[in-house]
């Protein structure tokens, strides 16, 4: 399903930023299943996540992992956790998350263009 068409200006309010996982801990709390992500954004600092990833990644994969992640959404309650940001993946054929990340070492906190 396509979504609207957006304005580049709209697609400029995203902000889009690579980060490092420093922090990996399960999330028994959650719905579904869930990791709790602590990710350093460089100048920006760390913010935590909660990620729906459990089924193709372990906390030791995840940990030092570069992701991706929209890193101005409003922070968001989840059980008694708070996410500050949105992991960015991609549903494969057996839904399940894969993430999206680059294919070289990037600095934390550069943002996607």
């Amino acid at each position: 399903m396509r979504k609207e068409t957006i304005t580049f200006d709209d697609f400029l309010k995203v902000d889009i930023r690579i980060g490092t996982i420093i922090e990996v801990n399960d999330f028994p709390k959650a719905r579904k299943p869930a990791y709790q992500l602590k990710i350093d954004f460089g100048e920006l600092g760390i913010k935590k996540s909660s990620a729906q990833i459990t089924d193709l990644y372990t906390k030791e994969d995840l940990l030092h992992r570069q992701i991706t992640a929209i890193v101005n959404f409003k922070p968001r309650q989840i059980a008694n956790f708070m996410s500050e940001c949105l992991v960015l993946g991609v549903y494969n054929d057996d839904d399940k998350v894969v993430l999206l990340q680059t294919s070289t070492s990037i600095k934390n906190g550069e943002q996607v263009s």
